[in-house]
């Protein structure tokens, strides 16, 4: 007797639903998020500036057409380009990730929240442009922070409790998802529209981690991103036509993203949407180096400061031992010859030889020219990572939040250096106030690399006066940093 497939057509599955009430109905009112949302979107356009003195990164940029220029189009800061909102979105989303240096959020699954502002500024401005083009309003760099919390939001709790790492795929599925739904309320898309648009976008064909792990480490992990963010404003446009969505998405059996890809499990999750992602997001301040190793590069540097201090040669280092979380051995743990920048800032010995060796740690140090340095392989050789468990628990209490790291040399002769063990790297949240001075200076830094003094100064001006950068019209704050 043969059963028939059931063709009745469900219910919108309740992760679909969540999301689009959120980011129609949901008020965002905390302080603390808008003031570090402003933070997160300077430190976040900072790291495009500095990427642009990378040619691997630059040879990416434009229109796709070369010599398009789409008037009324968004335009691409530290560059001449105006282009579609898609392809506006793939250029920031690269510049902003190429160098591994904006927000980072750690949970059971990793990801970069402000991975999300190229499709939330490239929109925005767009909107806004062919807005005064037709005698309306145009948005203001509030609703650009309000959009970059909401997207924090989306990605950071999917992230707290599913881990799509453990199932070989990329985080920038939750920036393709958390972009379009963002971008789908700018678009003025109804609850139903929001909802189809989110279910395109889990239906996708999603990225394989693999580009971010031996033997297979390359550039693609610095433009993925881009990529994810602008997939999400398309999908938005292509719902705003009317297309439809796909229900159960994520719950069909045999054919649901949850039986396909994640194990037949479903997600689940922690708490409810708000603002607590952006509140308690950690920053890259000091070093472009993939998260789980920035509290061990900046005991890496105390080390270098007392193995100056006391005259000792770091050739005659025998061992370093890092004591770790779970994450970081799994992630950035690595042996072997390492092929690209992109290998070098996912190797925690690397990040924590040439800090040891010469007191730094820069975009540019992880190029050919230091790299070839024999020194740092030798020092290489010589580190290696243990797991302590409640490193590993702290790093998943949502109270701490920590992700320690505590270094030990030992010389040949069988000397030690006391241990450097540091927590909470300067990024985090229970470091804000020490940390974002620093932040402020690095922006400082990275409009320089790109901009005339006198158009650096103004853009710093607008950065300094948070309740006049809230009412800039999104695409006047655009045209203020562009060439």
């Amino acid at each position: 007797m043969s059963s028939h497939i059931s063709n009745v057509r469900p219910k919108p599955d309740k992760v679909l639903v969540d999301i689009a009430d959120y980011v129609l109905k949901t008020r965002i009112a905390s302080r603390a998020a808008f003031e570090t949302a402003r933070y997160c979107l300077l430190d976040t356009l900072g790291c495009g500036f500095e990427a642009l003195e990378y040619p691997a990164c630059t040879k990416l940029l434009g229109p796709i057409v070369p010599g398009t220029v789409v008037p009324n189009g968004a335009k691409v800061p530290g560059t001449p380009f105006q282009l579609d909102p898609v392809q506006a979105a793939f250029n920031i989303g690269a510049m902003i990730r190429w160098l591994d240096f904006n927000d980072t959020w750690l949970a059971a699954e990793w990801g970069h929240p402000s991975d999300n502002l190229g499709g939330i500024l490239a929109c925005a401005d767009w909107l806004s442009r062919n807005a005064v083009a037709a005698g309306r309003t145009p948005l203001r760099v509030r609703d650009v922070l309000e959009a970059m919390i909401r997207a924090h939001e989306i990605q950071g709790c999917v992230a707290l409790e599913n881990s799509f790492n453990r199932v070989g795929l990329d985080h920038v599925v939750l920036v393709k998802v958390a972009t379009t739904a963002v971008v789908s309320r700018l678009l003025g898309l109804s609850r139903d529209e929001i909802i189809n648009a989110l279910s395109l976008a889990w239906v996708d064909g999603q990225s394989l981690r693999t580009y971010r792990h031996a033997p297979n480490t390359g550039s693609r992990k610095s433009w993925a991103a881009g990529d994810a963010t602008s997939r999400g404003v398309r999908l938005a446009l292509i719902a705003r036509t009317g297309e439809m969505g796909y229900p159960s998405v994520l719950t069909a059996k045999t054919w649901g993203f949850y039986d396909v890809s994640f194990g037949g499990k479903p997600f689940r999750f922690q708490r409810p949407y708000g603002s607590y992602v952006m509140e308690n997001v950690l920053f890259k301040i000091s070093f472009p180096a993939e998260f789980h190793s920035q509290t061990a590069v900046e005991a890496a540097m105390t080390l270098h400061r007392e193995i100056t201090r006391l005259g000792r040669n770091p050739d005659d280092i025998r061992k370093i031992a890092i004591r770790t979380h779970e994450a970081c051995i799994r992630v950035i743990d690595k042996k072997g010859p390492l092929h690209n920048p992109a290998d070098r800032d996912h190797c925690i010995q690397y990040m924590v030889a040439v800090p040891i060796l010469f007191g730094r740690l820069t975009a540019q140090d992880y190029e050919n020219a230091v790299a070839r340095d024999p020194r740092i392989d030798r020092l290489r050789e010589k580190i290696t990572c243990v797991e302590d468990k409640q490193f590993t628990k702290d790093y998943h209490d949502p109270q701490k939040r920590s992700i320690a790291n505590a270094l030990t040399v030992e010389f040949q002769d069988g000397t030690k250096l006391k241990e450097v063990v540091v927590e909470y790297p300067i990024g985090h949240k229970r470091r804000r106030k020490e940390g974002m001075p620093v932040l402020m200076e690095k922006f400082r830094t990275n409009l320089a690399r790109v901009f005339p003094e006198k158009q650096a100064a103004a853009v710093l001006a607008l950065a300094g006066d948070g309740k006049r950068l809230d009412t800039t019209p999104v695409h006047e704050f655009v045209d203020l940093m562009v060439l």
